[in-house]
């Protein structure tokens, strides 16, 4: 199922498979519009190609050192379907479930999805609710709530594949990214973090002034991820503040966020999809502004902690507003 969304500037496609957003059509400032997110023409290319385009990740985004964790004296094996390491909640997360259409109208829709106890290896039932809104200044809103009937890890993310010169753009290295942030975790060498939390000053991660994306990709630094897939710390986590600008022909970007980290990724793995304008998507062709909590909380405790009790609500607000 497709839902389609409206202000009457913007327009949005959401589907009930991964909850994920299949069109987002936005005007530059000449009027022009383009879809700005990667993705499929057909659903069947939707279920077969690329699973995390756009999607809604969970239980657990991001990684989880050694596919395992311990929570109140019981330690959780899950799957490693990356270098050893959990992925976006395993082989089967959310961002490949089939989510329920709770509420639907023109300019918003709500999805329920109930991950069951063990899913995945996961501890607990959880309920989660994701509710896409634009509103009427334009902005692209993500609401993440879940409850949990016993302790679990809950860490929710929306996997969009942006591009903002449309998504037959073969590139994003012209496109200006301002991160305001003043710290970043280090990574080891399967891309979790070592524990530490360090400033941005003095380094490649410091992205404080709008940088050009391709001048920085060209730093050593990024090598061993191919590109960009790093984590920054974000300052007053749990309040809706500004954390990013990404701009490109003719387009602004916002991202504003409750959560208290964001991962940017430059589709530094994306494989030899054939997306829905006919163009090849290759790695580099697309930037990803995922907010949501550190990788690997559970074994830092120095990070925000991803841990969901019985009678607690996790929620997260993101919004992509543009300009």
């Amino acid at each position: 199922m497709i839902c389609h969304l409206t202000n009457g500037i913007i327009e949005a496609q959401i589907s009930d498979y991964g909850a994920k957003i299949t069109r987002l059509i936005v005007p530059n400032k000449d009027g022009d519009r383009k879809d700005i997110v990667l993705g499929f023409a057909t659903e069947a290319e939707w279920r077969t190609q690329e699973p995390s385009f756009n999607a809604v990740m969970g239980r657990c985004a991001n990684r989880i050192k050694g596919a395992q964790f311990e929570l109140d004296g019981k330690t959780y094996h899950l799957l490693a379907n990356d270098r050893g390491n959990t992925l976006h909640g395993g082989n089967h997360g959310f961002n490949i479930r089939t989510w329920e259409v709770e509420e639907h109208d023109d300019t918003h829709v709500r999805l329920h999805y109930r991950s069951a106890d063990g899913e995945e290896g996961f501890p607990g039932n959880l309920d989660v609710w994701v509710t896409y809104a634009l509103t009427a200044d334009n902005a692209l809103s993500i609401l993440y709530e879940a409850k949990t009937d016993a302790p679990t890890l809950v860490n929710l993310t929306n996997h969009a594949y942006f591009n903002l010169e449309g998504e037959q753009s073969v590139s994003v290295r012209d496109h200006m990214l301002q991160v305001l942030a003043d710290a970043y975790t280090p990574l080891d060498e399967t891309d979790c973090p070592t524990g530490e939390i360090l400033p941005v000053d003095g380094t490649p991660m410091d992205l404080r002034q709008p940088t050009r994306v391709g001048d920085r990709l060209a730093d050593p630094f990024f090598i061993p991820s191919r590109g960009i897939n790093h984590n920054w710390v974000l300052p007053t986590a749990g309040t809706m503040r500004k954390i990013a600008v990404l701009s490109a022909a003719g387009r602004t970007m916002e991202v504003y966020t409750t959560c208290p980290a964001l991962q940017v990724y430059t589709g530094n793995w994306v494989e030899a999809h054939v997306g829905k304008s006919g163009v090849t998507y290759r790695p580099l062709n697309s930037i990803c502004l995922e907010t949501q909590n550190c990788p690997d909380a559970i074994h830092h405790p120095n990070f925000p902690s991803p841990v969901l009790l019985p009678g607690e609500t996790y929620r997260e607000q993101t919004r992509y507003q543009f300009n």
